[in-house]
């Protein structure tokens, strides 16, 4: 048995041991697991030990200003809250709890589709700025419901994933027979829709067979003319880890994109999401923003991505340890946490503001790429 963690909370480590010490072990495996070996999942945390830091001296950082504005909006800070479903298996209040707590540190919060809350409630819970996050679904009313539905109460952007045309080989789940249970439920979507993922089977994903019966895997580049004319919101693309991709999205009008490799999630043994972001960088050439999500633990990680060209930086598991160890108020916790590495690694680094870091504020070890 772990025992239960003692002290004060000071990482993102210490309310990842709270909450493995108040989560189910089947939804632990489920938040915490990647495809396969998990590799992938590894690489994206391993990857930021290649970097290190050249912090610049005699530089007035009395004040750092981590403030960041995206489509209109501002954040207090460039560290968001990525798209995860089902909050409330770790809390009752679920997406309820999250939205306040990134409300509470100024943070983006991106609403999974798979929310388990309305998107009614996440948006009166909060004076912030929501994204909706979606998956391309066979069936197109599924999507121009959501999309009216979020435009309707006030969300700012669409973040589309992109790199999900079946779901990864999730051999936790798949072990566990991982079903989602009791009275939680994506419910902004039909239950018939979802209705298999809440079949248990030994051996089996019920994420992975309801996205194979409800994900369309034909979809390509250029349907996302239809999509375009469903919606005036700016269109987010998650899931780009390649120049070549990146260029398309361009070429297709898309408003941002999230380098993203669904946190190790989908193929096993594929790129590093940071070691992806700067020829994504590069591709895109300043034509639109771009966000980034796989690893990030410590402010100093999101001081790399950031200083390596990503726009505002997003956590997928870290706030859902944060969700399961204290609420909306361990949420706040621990973005604030973050944030305020971020500000000292900033301070230290002589770059008291977020245009300051550049690819001249890092430098690779052995195995990185400038």
């Amino acid at each position: 048995m772990t025992r239960p963690r003692t002290g004060p909370v000071l990482t993102a480590s210490d309310y990842q041991q709270l909450a493995r010490d108040l989560v189910d072990s089947d939804v632990w495996d489920f938040i915490e697991g990647g495809a396969e070996s998990e590799r992938t999942l590894r690489a994206n945390v391993a990857a930021f030990d290649r970097w290190r830091l050249r912090p610049r001296v005699l530089t007035d950082v009395s004040t750092v200003d981590t403030t960041v504005s995206l489509f209109g909006a501002e954040y207090a800070t460039p560290v968001g809250v990525g798209p995860t479903a089902y909050h409330r298996l770790v809390d009752a209040e679920g997406e309820v709890a999250t939205a306040r707590g990134a409300d509470a540190a100024g943070a983006l919060f991106v609403v999974s589709v798979f929310a388990s809350r309305t998107l009614e409630d996440v948006a009166a819970a909060t004076s912030g700025t929501l994204w909706l996050h979606l998956y391309w679904f066979r069936r197109r009313e599924v999507m121009t419901g959501l999309i009216r539905r979020a435009a309707d109460a006030g969300f700012g952007a669409l973040v589309l994933t992109v790199d999900a045309p079946r779901i990864g080989r999730r051999w936790r789940d798949m072990r566990n027979g991982f079903a989602i249970g009791g009275d939680v439920a994506a419910v902004n979507i039909d239950a018939a829709v979802m209705a298999l993922t809440h079949h248990s089977d030994e051996g089996h994903s019920a994420i992975a067979e309801h996205a194979a019966q409800s994900f369309d895997a034909a979809v390509t580049w250029a349907d996302l003319a239809w999509l375009r004319e469903q919606t005036s919101l700016p269109i987010v693309l998650k899931g780009i880890l390649t120049a070549e991709d990146a260029a398309l999205a361009v070429e297709h009008g898309v408003d941002g994109i999230v380098v993203s490799n669904h946190g190790g999630r989908q193929l096993d043994n594929a790129v590093a999401s940071l070691d992806a972001l700067p020829e994504v960088v590069d591709a895109v050439g300043g034509a639109l923003p771009v966000l980034f999500d796989g690893g990030v633990r410590r402010g100093t990680d999101a001081f790399t991505a950031l200083a390596l060209g990503a726009d505002l930086v997003l956590l997928g598991r870290p706030p859902l340890w944060g969700l399961a160890a204290g609420g909306a108020e361990g949420v706040e916790g621990l973005l604030r946490t973050t944030t305020e590495e971020l500000a000292h690694a900033m301070a230290l680094a002589g770059r008291p503001r977020l245009a300051g870091l550049d690819r001249s504020t890092v430098r690779a070890q052995p195995g990185g790429e400038l």
